[in-house]
């Protein structure tokens, strides 16, 4: 988006990066990101809300616009479709917007970019019939109970899912990732307690309850606002993740005092943060992390949670790490990257920019991440594989394939290291694998240990 003094209109910035997206097919949040920079800070969750929206709800979106469109869209240019599939969302989901704002809203943004007269008269038509009709349009869920059913999720995922977990299942999974995720807060409990912070939420307005599966999570449905807003981020009180995550961490077990714990892809914190609350005495934590901003919001929500003494932020692959020759770890997260189908409900842009031939070269870094961390780990420690994945090339056979290259390592049943809530997450093979389903982000979690033979 070039540089302006002036803000950018929020419709004219969602188109933006909604066809910056097409073209390139770079996540959608660097691209947000970049873009709400030259949005007033008033319109910046109606950017978000617009570009997300439309992402999760394309082909429902160009369903509706194929029955009121006199041209195909396969032969309009991405800014038109693009623009067309922002005003339908906003008439069809945004109830707060006027059905008037949201037409002459849409009328602008077309004539702000320069767009012919033709084309802005056949717009203004367009949304104009959509109104009109608007008691007729079925909902989403009514056509994702047609024949064939619209579900807003690419063909090839789809027919995976269902060999792994049957129509009923996946079809509530992408119902899941059809909608808004609610906010899940892990609470720091080295500062407080769930009841003490959602008692003070909920005295400054703010509708709040525990988490059913993990005992230090608050989930808030609806809140507008920036997460920094919230009562006690300032202070540390809380970290933003889901309940899957939270419930990952506590697959390390029991450690022993003066401990070392590695988190050998750390990203921004979020495990790295609650392994350094569940420390013994005398304990560390080494997070490890190569990407510059990653890295840099790392160490600031260290600081702000008060763990900077416990946890050793560290800039590096954990190839690089490795090479160092650090202490070895009495236990070791691998958070491997992945290609995240089980959050495609945080992520929407996930389910279209994905492809099967995209699983292979995740699984080959995954075994060996997992190949590098044992060389790291002291003898009988413990090693968690985890990913936010839905596929089985990322999961089961990536621990099948390690085990068989590192044979001294087995599965150890995880199930007596969740609470009683979550017990019904583990799956057949003793590891933890909820999905979007379940209410919470798809995810796998095994937990290895040393079998005691080479």
């Amino acid at each position: 988006m070039p540089p302006s003094s002036a803000p950018v209109s929020p419709r004219a910035a969602a188109v933006e990066v909604l066809c910056l997206w097409a073209t390139t097919h770079n996540s959608v949040d660097l691209l947000f990101r970049t873009a709400i920079e030259q949005v007033a800070d008033v319109d910046r969750g109606l950017v978000k809300t617009l570009v997300y929206g439309v992402l999760r709800q394309k082909e429902y979106l160009d369903h509706i616009l194929r029955r009121f469109s006199r041209h195909p869209l396969g032969k309009m240019k991405p800014r038109t479709l693009m623009t067309l599939r922002i005003g339908v969302y906003q008439l069809l989901f945004l109830s707060r917007i006027p059905q008037s704002a949201a037409v002459n809203s849409t009328i602008n943004t077309f004539k702000a970019s320069g767009q012919p007269s033709w084309l802005i008269g056949f717009a203004n038509g367009l949304l104009r019939n959509v109104v009109r009709n608007r008691a007729d349009i079925p909902r989403p869920e009514q056509l994702a109970e047609a024949e064939p059913p619209i579900l807003n999720h690419p063909a090839w995922l789809l027919e995976r899912w269902r060999k792994t977990f049957g129509e009923t299942t996946t079809r509530a999974i992408c119902a899941c990732n059809n909608s808004e995720p609610p906010l899940t807060l892990r609470v720091n409990s080295c500062r407080t307690s769930r009841a003490d912070l959602k008692d003070r939420m909920e005295k400054c307005g703010i509708r709040v309850v525990p988490g059913f599966f993990s005992p230090l999570a608050l989930v808030i449905e609806d809140f507008p606002g920036p997460v920094a807003s919230l009562p006690g981020y300032g202070e540390g009180l809380f970290q933003v993740q889901d309940e899957a995550a939270q419930l990952a961490s506590l697959l390390v077990g029991k450690l022993p005092e003066r401990c070392r714990i590695l988190d050998g892809c750390a990203g921004l914190g979020g495990k790295s943060s609650h392994l350094a609350e569940m420390l013994p005495p005398g304990g560390t934590v080494v997070a490890v992390e190569p990407d510059g901003r990653r890295y840099r919001l790392l160490r600031e929500n260290l600081l702000r949670l008060g763990q900077r003494e416990s946890v050793i932020a560290v800039r590096s692959d954990l190839q690089g790490y490795a090479a160092t020759h650090p202490h070895p770890f009495d236990a070791i997260l691998i958070d491997a990257p992945c290609s995240g189908t089980g959050v495609i409900r945080r992520q929407p842009d996930i389910r279209w920019n994905r492809r099967p031939e995209d699983l292979g070269q995740y699984q080959r870094n995954q075994v060996f991440l997992l190949e590098i961390a044992a060389t790291l780990l002291k003898p009988g420690g413990v090693l968690v594989y985890a990913t936010c994945s839905l596929e089985p090339e990322e999961n089961r056979e990536v621990v099948d394939l390690f085990c068989a290259r590192c044979p001294r390592f087995v599965r150890d049943p995880v199930a007596p290291f969740l609470p009683e809530n979550a017990q019904r997450l583990v799956d057949d093979q003793g590891c933890f694998r909820p999905n979007p389903a379940q209410g919470m982000d798809g995810f796998f979690a095994a937990r290895l240990i040393e079998s005691g033979r080479l």
